[in-house]
């Protein structure tokens, strides 16, 4: 499926870029912002030098921001596509399992799905991966997580996916940001 067709459709954005690719995109940043900023002190002298880091730090930044974007979890009716800069691929709901909104190793809250099959580490799919929720919203960051999470669940819900989440979990999310407990 081309990348503008699954654009078109019904989705949710979701994904945790792992640490190893994030580190790879932030040399790669860096690497842009050197190259920029050393092509200027090259051409227009050492003077230039601030004008350079400028222009460097825009270009990383730009190519960060595109980085971090390309890579991510895409939810969809017919399909979840797991998408990287350079790759796509597609996962059939049929081999989603269940999903469980659990502590991951970081003592983060994560939502994952366990799949069927396939090449998934451990035969999961991380969909979100959030610090605890202990406060209502406070800024954007919060908010973006909260659709997130009710975006997520209710795509889980259409296509009946059974959701197993800790009783900590669903009490601080109904308390904090107002989302119900999943109905069993």
């Amino acid at each position: 499926m081309h990348q503008r067709q699954v654009d078109e459709m019904t989705t949710v954005r979701a994904g945790v870029v792992p640490t190893q690719r994030a580190a790879l995109y932030s040399v790669l940043g860096i690497l842009a912002t050197v190259a920029v900023c050393g092509s200027f002190v090259v051409s227009f002298g050492v003077h230039r030098v601030f004008t350079g880091l400028l222009a460097g730090a825009v270009v990383g930044v730009a190519l960060l921001a595109a980085l971090f974007t390309r890579d991510a979890v895409v939810l969809t009716d017919y399909a979840i596509y797991r998408r990287k800069p350079w790759t796509m691929s597609s996962i059939s709901w049929d081999r989603v399992v269940a999903g469980r909104f659990t502590l991951d190793e970081r003592a983060r809250w994560s939502l994952a799905l366990d799949l069927s099959g396939g090449d998934e580490p451990h035969g999961e799919l991380v969909l979100l991966s959030i610090p605890p929720v202990v406060r209502p919203v406070a800024g954007a960051y919060d908010l973006r997580k909260r659709d997130q999470v009710t975006e997520i669940r209710a795509i889980l819900r259409r296509k009946r996916i059974p959701v197993t989440v800790l009783p900590q979990i669903a009490g601080a999310l109904q308390e904090h940001w107002q989302i119900a407990p999943p109905a069993h």
